[in-house]
C-alpha cells in the first residue's frame, strides 16, 4: 500500500526545529509580533530620557525608526534580513497604514473648528503669514533641490510645479497634534499666546491638508483634465459629508444618547465604519486614504464632550501600537548615510533654515501686528515652526508618490526632527512662567514695565508688631479649596461651619397672593444678600496624561469645567449655604499640582488654602471609590504627601491640611449580619438600611497650643470656626516641662533662629523659658479678648507636662468622639515649625505602641509634623486639621 503524503504542515514549531524569525507568507503573524515588540519596546525606552526634557513622544518614535533602519542597526550584517526581511514589509505596512488612517481620524476629532470661528481674525492673519512666507521660501529652495537631486533613483518624472507645490507644503505645514501637546504641557492653552497659536494652527492644519491633497491629485492624475475631475469630486464629497452625513450622524447620536452619555459600542462601530468608508473613497478617487479619515473626524460633533469620549475609546491602541509601526517604517526608509557630500549637507541646513525662520518671521510679524508684545510674538513664531508627526506623514506621502527620493526624504526628516526638538526649549526660554505672571500683572495695570507696584500697600503702618500680626492672621475672606471627589462630604461640612448659619427668610407666599407683602419680603432678601459672604474658589486638578483625550480636555477646558460633576456639586452647595463660590478645572501633570495650586492661590488673592489629605495616599482619583480606606493608606509615603510638602514649601498664604475621619456624618454602624467575602458574594445587602438624618449637628474642636506663628494662626482660625453656634472648642496651652534626665522633649532651635526668616520675633539667644513666656502672654491675651457669645462655647486651659504627646493624646481621647450621633469632631494643630521643643523621641515610642516602625510615614512627618503623625497613628476619633501660616516675615 503506498504511503500517503504529508497533508498538513508541521505544527510543532520550535519544538520541531522551526526558526520563528524566518518569514512565512502563510503565517506572517510570528515575524510581525517580533517586529512590533522590538519597535514598541525600543521607542518606549528612547522616550523615557527624552521625556525628562519635555520632548514629545514623536521625537522618540522618529529616532527609534531611524536607529532600527539602515542608518544605524541596519548596518549590522544580517540585521535587516533577519528582523525586517523585504517580504514581511507589506504586512507591517498594512498594519501601520491602518493605524495611520485611524490616527488621522483622531487628528480630525482633535481639531475644534469652533475655536477657528471664534478667533478667525487672529487665525487668518497669523495662520496666513505663518504659511505664506515659509511656503514662498520653500518654493524657492525647491528649485535647487529639484535640479540637484532629480537624477536620484526611485523618482517618477514630474513637473517642477508639482515638486515646488509639495516642498512648499512640507515647509509651511504645522503639526497641530504635537503643538497641542506642547501648549498643554507648558500651560499655555489658556494664555493669550496659546489661544493665538491654537487658532492659527487649526487653520494652518486644514489648509495644509487641502494643499497636500491637491498635490497628490496632481501627481496621480494622468492629465490636467483628470486632476480637475479629482478636485471637483473631492469638493463634492466634502459638501456631501458636511450637509448630508453630518446631520444624519448627529441625529443618530442624539437618538442613542451618545452625545449626552458618551458613545455606545454601536456608535463607535458606526463611526469607525464611516472612517474606513471615507478613507476607501478618497483612496479610489486618487487622493490618499488619510484625507477621508481626517474629514470624518472634522464632521464629528464636539457637543457634550462626544469627541473626547470617542477618542478615549480608540486612542490607546492607535498611539501605543499602530503609530510606532508607522514611524519605524519611516525610519527604514531614512538613510543618514546618503547625506554624504558637502552640497547635500548645505541643503540640509538650508531646508532647516527655510522651515524654521520662515515660520518664525511670518508668525512673529503677524502676531506683532495683532498687538502682542515682542516676546509674545517671538513665542508664537517659534511654536508655529513645530513640525512633528504631521511632517513625517507628509514626507511619507511624498516618498510613496515618488516625489521625493530617499536622499531628499532624509533631508526633510532631519529638518522635522530639529524643528520639533527645538520648539519646547525655545518656548520655555522665551516665555517662562515668571515672565507670563509679570506680563499679566502689567496688562492688569498692577505694575509698570519695570515691575514697580502701582497698587498702594494696605498693611497697617503702625510700629506695633502685634497689630501687624493681627492683620496678617486676620479673618478669612477668600478661601481656596482643592476639590477631590473622595473628600467632598467632609469638605462641605467644613465649609458650612465657615459660612455661618444660613439666612432664613419668612414663610413664602404665592406671588399672586402676596400683594404689598411681596415688596417687604424682597427688601428682606436684599438685606440678607448684602451681607458679604465668604468667597470660596474650588480648584479641581485632573492629571494630564500622554493620551490625546487628555490634551483635548485641556483645549476644551471651559466645557469640561461646566460639565464637571464635582465642580457643579460645589456650586450647588455654595448657593445653598450662603457662600460666594467659583470653580475651575485644571488639567496638568501630577508633578505640577503644587505649582498650579500655589499660582491659583496668588491669582485669587486667597487668605487660606484648604487641602484635603488623600485617603489612599495617591494623587489620582481613579478608582478612589473602590479602594478600601485605612490608616495604612494615609500613612504611606506616597505622591500625595510629597505634593503636600511641595505646596507647603511655596504656599503664598495660610494653609490648612484636612485629614478626614467621618467629619459631617456619624460612623456607619457595623452590620451584625453576613458580610461580603473574598468571593465578592453576599447573602445580605445593605439595601433597606438608610442612614438616618443627623439629629446632633454639633462639632467639638480640640487645639493643643505649643507656640509659634503656626499655632497662633491656628488659634485665630479656631475662633473663626467657633462663631458657628454648633461649634464648641477647647484650647489647651501645653507648657512643656523639661524633666530631669528625660529625653522625651528636646529643646531645639527654631526655624526663625537658624535662618533668620519668618516666625515669631524670638532672637537666636532666647531661652526656652522666654519663648514659652511670650506664648503664654499671647494665649492669655486671646483668652481675655473673647466676646461674651464665645465665652460660653470656648474653654481655655493649661497643662504642665514632660510627656506632651502622651498627655495630649490622652486629653484628646477623653474629649473628642464622645457623641455617637454627632457630626464629627476636629483636632486642630499648628505645624509648629517655630516651636522650641522636638517630639521625635516620644513619637518613636508612640509609634512603637501601635506596632509601627520609627520610619513609618516619614513623608507624613515632613508634611504635617510629629504631633499630627502621632494622632494619625493612634487613630483618634476625630478629623485633623494642620495649619501653617504664610511665610512672610512679620515686620515690627
Amino acid at each position: 500500500m503506498p504511503t500517503s503524503s504529508v497533508r498538513a504542515p508541521h505544527q510543532g514549531g520550535i519544538l520541531e526545529g522551526a526558526n520563528p524569525s524566518v518569514y512565512d507568507s502563510k503565517n506572517p503573524i510570528t515575524i510581525f509580533i517580533i517586529q512590533a515588540g522590538i519597535i514598541i519596546i525600543f521607542c518606549r525606552l528612547l522616550h523615557y530620557p527624552l521625556s525628562k526634557i519635555k520632548q514629545p513622544r514623536v521625537i522618540a518614535e522618529i529616532i527609534g525608526g531611524i536607529v532600527l533602519g539602515p542608518s544605524v542597526l541596519g548596518r549590522i550584517p544580517g540585521f535587516s534580513d533577519a528582523i525586517f526581511p523585504t517580504a514581511s514589509i507589506p504586512t507591517l505596512s498594512l498594519a501601520a497604514n491602518l493605524g495611520l488612517v485611524l490616527f488621522l481620524f483622531l487628528v480630525g476629532l482633535e481639531v475644534d473648528l469652533r475655536l477657528l470661528l471664534a478667533n478667525w481674525r487672529v487665525a487668518l492673519s497669523v495662520g496666513a503669514a505663518g504659511m505664506v512666507l515659509p511656503f514662498g521660501l520653500g518654493c524657492a529652495i525647491a528649485y535647487g533641490l529639484y535640479h540637484e537631486f532629480r537624477d536620484d533613483s526611485g523618482l517618477v518624472p514630474i513637473s517642477f510645479g508639482i515638486y515646488m507645490l509639495f516642498v512648499g507644503v512640507a515647509t509651511a505645514i504645522t503639526a497641530f497634534p504635537v503643538l497641542c501637546r506642547i501648549l498643554t504641557e507648558l500651560k499655555l492653552l489658556q494664555d493669550h499666546v496659546g489661544i493665538v497659536v491654537l487658532s492659527a494652527g487649526v487653520g494652518n492644519d486644514v489648509v495644509g491638508w487641502i494643499l497636500l491633497a491637491l498635490c497628490v491629485a496632481l501627481v496621480n492624475a494622468g492629465s490636467g483634465i483628470t486632476a480637475l475631475y479629482i478636485l471637483l469630486t473631492s469638493i463634492a464629497y466634502i459638501l456631501f459629508l458636511v450637509y448630508a452625513v453630518r446631520p444624519a450622524l448627529i441625529w443618530v447620536l442624539n437618538r442613542t444618547g451618545s452625545i449626552q452619555n458618551g458613545p455606545t459600542q454601536s456608535m463607535v462601530a458606526l463611526t469607525v465604519l464611516l472612517t474606513l468608508a471615507s478613507a476607501f473613497f478618497t483612496g479610489i478617487i486618487g487622493i490618499h486614504p488619510i484625507f477621508g479619515a481626517f474629514l470624518v473626524g472634522l464632521i464629528c460633533p464636539h457637543d457634550g464632550g462626544f469627541a473626547i469620549k470617542l477618542t478615549e475609546k480608540i486612542e490607546d491602541l492607535v498611539t501605543v501600537f499602530f503609530l510606532p509601526l508607522y514611524f519605524a517604517l519611516s525610519g527604514l526608509s531614512t538613510n543618514i548615510g546618503l547625506l554624504d557630500s558637502g552640497m547635500t549637507w548645505a541643503y540640509v541646513f538650508g531646508v532647516i533654515a527655510v522651515a524654521f525662520f520662515g515660520k518664525l518671521i511670518g508668525g512673529t510679524v503677524a502676531a506683532r501686528l495683532c498687538k502682542l508684545v515682542w516676546r509674545e510674538s517671538f513665542t508664537v513664531g517659534v511654536l508655529m515652526s513645530c513640525k512633528g508627526l504631521v511632517e513625517i506623514i507628509v514626507l511619507n506621502i511624498g516618498l510613496e508618490a515618488r516625489i521625493l527620493s530617499t536622499r531628499t526624504f532624509t533631508i526633510f526628516v532631519v529638518m522635522a526632527l530639529v524643528t520639533t526638538f527645538a520648539t519646547t526649549p525655545l518656548t520655555s526660554a522665551l516665555y517662562p512662567p515668571w515672565y507670563r505672571q509679570k506680563l499679566a500683572a502689567w496688562k492688569r495695570g498692577e505694575i509698570d514695565w519695570d515691575g514697580t507696584s502701582l497698587i498702594p500697600e494696605t498693611k497697617p503702618s503702625g510700629g506695633d508688631s502685634m497689630s501687624a500680626e493681627k492683620y496678617d492672621a486676620g479673618d478669612i475672606r477668600r478661601l481656596l479649596v482643592y476639590l477631590r471627589l473622595e473628600s467632598l462630604p467632609g469638605l462641605f461640612t467644613f465649609l458650612s461651619l465657615l459660612g455661618g448659619d444660613r439666612p432664613e427668610g419668612g414663610s413664602r407666599v404665592h406671588p399672586s397672593k402676596a400683594g404689598a407683602g411681596l415688596d417687604e419680603h424682597a427688601e428682606e432678601s436684599v438685606s440678607i444678600l448684602q451681607k458679604r459672604p465668604l468667597q470660596v474658589h474650588g480648584l479641581r486638578m485632573l492629571e494630564l496624561t500622554e493620551r490625546l483625550s487628555s490634551v483635548m480636555k485641556d483645549t476644551e477646558i471651559d466645557d469640561v469645567s461646566t460639565k464637571d460633576p464635582v465642580v457643579n456639586s460645589f456650586y450647588s452647595f455654595g448657593q445653598l449655604n450662603h457662600l460666594a463660590v467659583s470653580g475651575d478645572v485644571e488639567i496638568v501633570p501630577e508633578g505640577s499640582y503644587a505649582a498650579i495650586l500655589a499660582q491659583s492661590a496668588s491669582q485669587q488673592a486667597s487668605d487660606m488654602v484648604f487641602l484635603p489629605w488623600s485617603e489612599t495616599g495617591s494623587l489620582s482619583e481613579t478608582g478612589s471609590t473602590t479602594v478600601e480606606y485605612s490608616t495604612h493608606h494615609r500613612l504611606e509615603n506616597g505622591p500625595h504627601s510629597q505634593f503636600i510638602t511641595s505646596f507647603l514649601s511655596r504656599a503664598p498664604c495660610h494653609t490648612a491640611v484636612f485629614v478626614n475621619n467621618n467629619f459631617g456624618r456619624p460612623s456607619r454602624r457595623e452590620d451584625g449580619g453576613l458580610h461580603r467575602t473574598k468571593s465578592r458574594l453576599s447573602l445580605r445587602s445593605n439595601h433597606g438600611h438608610p442612614l438616618a438624618p443627623l439629629t446632633d449637628r454639633s462639632h467639638h474642636i480640640f487645639f493643643p497650643f505649643f507656640g509659634g506663628l503656626d499655632d497662633r494662626t491656628a488659634m485665630r482660625f479656631i475662633l473663626r470656626l467657633a462663631r458657628n453656634v454648633n461649634v464648641t472648642a477647647t484650647i489647651v496651652f501645653v507648657d512643656v516641662q523639661q524633666a530631669s534626665g528625660s529625653a522625651e522633649a528636646e529643646v531645639v532651635p527654631t526655624e526663625a533662629e537658624t535662618s533668620g526668616k519668618r516666625g515669631v520675633q524670638v532672637s537666636a539667644s532666647a531661652s526656652q523659658e522666654t519663648f514659652f513666656e511670650q506664648e503664654r502672654s499671647f494665649f492669655v491675651s486671646m483668652k481675655d479678648s473673647l466676646t461674651q457669645e464665645l465665652e460660653s462655647r470656648v474653654l481655655f486651659d493649661t497643662i504642665n507636662t514632660s510627656q506632651p504627646l502622651n498627655d495630649v493624646i490622652s486629653r484628646i481621647t477623653s474629649e473628642v468622639g464622645q457623641s455617637v450621633r454627632g457630626s464629627g469632631d476636629l483636632v486642630v494643630l499648628g505645624r509648629s515649625r517655630e516651636g522650641k521643643v522636638s517630639f521625635r523621641t516620644e513619637l518613636h515610642r508612640v509609634l512603637a505602641t501601635v506596632g509601627q516602625t520609627s520610619h513609618a510615614g516619614s513623608d507624613v512627618i515632613q508634611s504635617l509634623g510629629d504631633v499630627a503623625q502621632a494622632l494619625m497613628a493612634t487613630e483618634v476619633k476625630a478629623s485633623l486639621i494642620v495649619v501653617e501660616a504664610k511665610k512672610e516675615d512679620i515686620v515690627g
